[in-house]
């Protein structure tokens, strides 16, 4: 017990008894003409961003809207965003953030599932059909902004938005996020201040939880949101706006930053924090990062949905010895961790694996309209004399003697394949362990007869061979944990959350000549 004490002293004080609009209205009062946010030629400062968003939630409310109303949001990354999201917070009303390039069944069963009443586009929507009369077509410009703030009618208890993540069932589930656990997730200090003096780079998009700690890590803590253009991520672009944009603190998926890493590391040079999280980490793209950047500027994130996006830091000061992979850190401010077993009812000891459970001001209200689950994995436990809700994250994990937790995979990561239990993850960190791999994704092919591994590897040189890769596996890993085929790609697809593309790989694999065709160079 004494090593979970230890790193679950994370009190700090914070605005934890405010609403969102309270602490964004603060900056608008005390620092007027202050920037809140730039998109290439364009700024906003914090006083015209709020008259707008106060003029947006005048007409939310004349139109219907008011506490406990969900309110659907598709618009692209800009500004005019910001006076959506404000807006909506402002009249008491909760967001949920829409995609237009989802699919059609996807697009209707979040707007059905989360009871979405109004939508607000920056354009006519085919897909509004039963929304007559309550779609908002936002054009910033032409709202009529208002100097009144209206009463607050939220509460740190409130719903402030709705996000949707993968469900097991094939379906997506809402996790209700609170004004307290974003102002908690904002207010960091693992990896030094927030505050007026921030410049956060606004790289993802709406429908990434991760696009909250940006957004809001600018506008309630007085900072200056620097957001990259509506528009695929290209990294020369993305070197112009952080430089343009003067950014110093960037969020970024592992992903893209490993690519950003092997490609161009020189476009973080000027930034002051850089925070990775969202996929596990290789050891040598974080031993490549702290050449290059040094200590005290990378930081290795950890945090479900349901935890308000973060719930861990681990700074790149050093890289672990031996073969031990980039702990994901400590628990976060206001944020309590536990590695438990027994169904999560027993503490584990330093080196013991167990689930990875949260507890702490972040955790979101359960699961949208699904009370079994909810029940199944927000649940209450006594640590050690203490009455704990708790999170089940599915995550295993151990801790280091250090405090430092070690993330060892998911419990439904795990795949059997002719009959064992395999993770992937495992996999993927021998292959990342060899110098000749710049980045791998290990995943499993289906095709409803046949289960087999495959794996997608970026190699160092063009001397690399697939055969090769093969052979390092089977000095580390038993024969039935070596991919059946591992094809050498020039680089990874990414989804528009900057996470590898499974689905795009696996659609562009060339067929196999047969069983024996295990290997694509």
């Amino acid at each position: 017990m004494a090593i979970h004490r230890e790193i679950n002293r994370t009190t700090t004080t914070y605005p934890r008894d405010s609403s969102m609009q309270e602490q964004f209205e603060y900056w608008a009062e005390n620092r007027p003409d202050a920037i809140a946010a730039v998109q290439g030629d364009r700024e906003v400062g914090y006083r015209e961003l709020n008259r707008l968003a106060n003029g947006l939630a005048r007409d939310l409310r004349n139109a219907g809207a008011e506490p406990g109303t969900i309110v659907g949001v598709c618009v692209p990354r800009s500004p005019d965003m910001l006076v959506a999201l404000l807006g909506i917070l402002k009249c008491g009303a909760s967001f949920v953030p829409l995609d237009p390039h989802w699919p059609d069944e996807r697009f209707h069963h979040v707007v059905t599932n989360s009871g979405c009443e109004w939508l607000i586009s920056d354009k006519p929507m085919e897909r509004a059909a039963g929304f007559e009369n309550r779609v908002f077509l936002l054009d910033a410009r032409a709202l009529t902004g208002c100097d009144s703030n209206p009463p607050c009618a939220a509460s740190a208890e409130s719903i402030a938005c709705v996000y949707y993540t993968s469900g097991s069932t094939g379906r997506p589930k809402g996790v209700p996020i609170l004004h307290r656990g974003i102002n908690r997730t904002v207010h960091f200090t693992a990896f030094g201040p927030v505050d007026e003096h921030s410049r956060i780079l606004q790289l993802g998009a709406l429908t990434f939880d991760m696009a909250a700690s940006e957004i809001w890590g600018a506008l309630l803590s007085g900072g200056t949101l620097v957001m990259y253009p509506a528009e695929p991520i290209r990294l020369s672009r993305l070197n112009e706006v952080i430089r343009a944009g003067r950014v110093n603190l960037v969020a970024i998926p592992t992903a893209l930053f490993n690519l950003v890493l092997d490609e161009a590391p020189e476009i973080f040079d000027s930034v002051a924090t850089i925070t990775v999280g969202g996929e596990a980490q290789s050891r040598r793209h974080m031993a490549k990062a702290l050449r290059i950047y040094g200590p005290g500027r990378v930081f290795n994130l950890y945090g479900p949905t349901e935890s308000t996006c973060v719930a861990t830091c681990y700074p790149i000061d050093d890289v672990p010895r031996g073969d031990i992979p980039v702990p994901i850190g400590r628990p976060l401010q206001n944020t309590r961790l536990y590695i438990l077993a027994d169904n999560a009812r027993t503490l584990c000891g330093p080196g013991q694996i167990g689930e990875i459970c949260l507890a702490g001001d972040g955790l979101a209200a359960g699961y949208l309209g699904l009370p079994d689950l909810t029940r199944e994995r927000f649940v209450h436990r006594d640590i050690a004399g203490v009455r704990e809700r708790l999170y089940r994250t599915g995550d295993h994990g151990y801790l280091l003697p250090s405090g430092d937790v070690v993330f060892t995979g998911r419990q439904d990561d795990q795949v059997k394949v002719n009959g064992f239990r395999i993770e992937p993850g495992e996999i993927s960190h021998h292959l990342n362990a060899h110098p000749a791999v710049r980045q791998c994704y290990v995943t499993v092919r289906d095709d409803g007869d046949h289960r087999s591994l495959v794996a997608f590897v970026v190699p160092d040189n063009t001397r690399t061979t697939a055969d090769s890769l093969r052979e390092h596996l089977a000095t580390v890993l038993p024969r039935y944990m070596v991919p059946v085929r591992i094809d050498l790609r020039d680089a990874l697809p990414l989804t528009s959350h900057g996470k590898v593309d499974r689905h795009a790989l696996l659609a562009s694999r060339e067929p196999e000549a047969g069983q024996g065709a295990s290997c694509h160079a």
